[in-house]
């Protein structure tokens, strides 16, 4: 049974850093895709970023790209969502996803990130 459990939300003034961290118990962690997308109140769940397997190649939303860094760490299980430079429209609920193949999908609780202007 796939569990994700996302941390590292909190309250940040604009122009400030946080990292998410998504641990993930997942046997063959490595060969899942993973990713991280965000819900604002009133607003639908957005893509946010996406790395893939072992190789490690990165994909971003364009309202992120530039200042959000989504990582890995296979050996812990772990990936990671550096956000720097953070907004106000940043504000949302941000959930980790794992993916083993196109239309399987594993999603977290979500952890809260609110920004401050």
């Amino acid at each position: 049974q796939v569990q994700l459990v996302e941390s590292g939300g909190g309250l940040v003034q604009a122009g400030g850093s946080l990292r998410l961290s998504c641990a993930a118990s997942i046997r063959t962690f490595s060969s899942y895709t993973m990713g991280w997308f965000r819900q604002a109140p009133g607003k639908e769940r957005e893509f946010v970023a996406r790395i893939r397997q072992s190789g490690g190649s990165t994909y971003y939303a364009d309202s992120v790209k530039g200042r959000f860094t989504i990582s890995r760490d296979n050996a812990k299980n772990t990936v990671y969502l550096q956000m720097n430079s953070l907004k106000p429209e940043d504000t949302a609920v941000y959930y980790c996803n794992a993916s083993p193949n196109v239309g399987i999908e594993y999603w977290g609780k979500g952890t809260l990130v609110t920004v401050s202007s």
